[in-house]
Parts: C-alpha cells; structure tokens; sequence
C-alpha cells in the first residue's frame, strides 16, 4: 500500500523545489533526534488539511520513532492548503499553537509563488524546536525516516 502512495518526482513540482527542501530536512536533523518528512500531493482528499496529515502521518508510520518526536509537513498544491502534524512527544512540548504558527508563516510565502522558501522556513524553525525538546546524541541517534521529498499522486 505504501509503495502506491507516492513518488519520487511529478512534473508538478519543481525539482529544485524539492532539493531545497531536503537539504533543508537534512541539515534541521544534524542537530536534533527529531524527524522531519515533507510530503506533498495535487490535491486534498479531505476538507481539512490537518487531518490528512494526519491520515499520512499514521500510513508513513511516522509514529513509529523511538521519542515520537515526528513532524510532517503537508502540502495539497492545487487545493492550497497546508498542514503541520506532529507527534505527540514533541506536540506536548510546543501545543497547537506552535503548529499553527507555523502555517501561518507559511501562507504568504506560497502566495508569493515561493514554495521552496516556504517549506525551507516551517523546516528550519520545526528543527530549532526539535533540537531544543530532542538534541542530537551522537551515541544514539540515527536517521529513523527518510530526508526525501514525498510526493503524491
């Protein structure tokens, strides 16, 4: 079922889009034992965002990290919505608000057809807060998900 979810590269997205966004994801991790997955898709099979990120969340098997600390941003193109779905270790550390802040910040950056900026923004500050509840042990930690863009169908 997985292998069906998604793929590597869509003519819909920008390439460099989504090398941005994983050096964005890989340099967040090097401080943190947090992980951060990006996954993005045409459009919204539901009427809100947040709870197909969190649909996504559960199928990735995001919830499976050693610390719950997970976070995945959503993105639905052509529907414009986004979403930040985190796990619960590090939800109960930052609250909704801290979510919702984050999409806030980057709403106008996709207006301004900067989606890159966008997500290498929400990437940079998610992984800031993960390196403060979750800080990178270098005796334990290692790369629990991938750093990829995941886009859909």
């Amino acid at each position: 079922m997985l292998a069906g979810l998604f793929r590597k590269s869509g003519p819909w997205i920008d390439p460099a889009v989504s090398a941005r966004v994983e050096a964005a994801v890989r340099l967040a991790e090097q401080q943190t034992s947090g992980e951060i997955r990006v996954f993005t898709e045409r459009r919204c099979s539901f009427v809100d965002a947040v709870d197909r990120a969190a649909e996504l969340f559960a199928q990735l098997g995001m919830h499976q990290t050693q610390q719950r600390n997970g976070v995945l941003i959503y993105w639905a193109v052509l529907d414009k919505q986004v979403a930040v779905f985190a796990d619960r270790g590090i939800h109960e550390q930052l609250g909704a608000a801290y979510w919702n802040e984050r999409v806030e910040r980057m709403l106008p950056l996709f207006r301004s057809a900067d989606p890159g900026a966008a997500l290498e923004d929400c990437i940079r500050a998610v992984g800031e807060a993960l390196k403060k509840h979750f800080p990178y042990d270098p005796g334990s930690d290692r790369n629990e998900l991938s750093d990829s863009m995941m886009i859909g169908r």
